[in-house]
């Protein structure tokens, strides 16, 4: 996919997932979503498990892999669905995608220019701290726009 149309997809998609923004502040129930839900509604563990054609034990283990980060999509689905529910699945951005490209691109960028300019210190050519900065905008905006394969290859 050419760099023009991967920022067309990440605003495309940055603009789906700002729905999702209020969930950043919605945390996990201490007894996990499966336990709060069940017990609001006022199941039991046994109802649930036949709802689930399985024993009570096998649902007390779900409820404890779903504390423990251990449940699988699928079974998160299967109880979703006995507890009438919609199970939704998703990545909510700290910031947007595009602030993540740009990022890590001035990571990239700073660790290039730094290089640059210990060279150019050596050589006693260094640049002042208005040209070095314009240099790191345009380094960042250059690789924004080009998208190298290497990008996301720094930490």
């Amino acid at each position: 996919m050419k760099s023009k149309q991967k920022k067309l997809v990440r605003a495309q998609l940055d603009e789906t997932l700002r729905r999702f923004e209020p969930l950043k502040t919605v945390g996990t129930p201490r007894k996990g979503w499966i336990r709060a839900i069940r017990d609001a509604l006022g199941m039991t563990g046994e109802q649930l498990a036949k709802r689930l054609n399985v024993n009570q034990k096998r649902v007390a283990r779900i409820e404890q892999d779903e504390k423990l980060g251990k449940v699988t999509l699928n079974t998160v689905q299967s109880t979703a669905n006995a507890l009438d529910c919609i199970f939704v699945y998703g990545f909510v951005p700290r910031t947007s995608l595009e602030q993540t490209v740009r990022n890590q691109a001035k990571l990239v960028a700073e660790k290039r220019t730094a290089r640059s300019n210990q060279m150019m210190r050596l050589e006693r050519q260094e640049l002042g701290q208005k040209e070095k900065e314009k240099a790191l905008r345009d380094l960042i905006t250059e690789i924004t726009d080009t998208m190298p394969k290497s990008l996301w290859d720094e930490r």
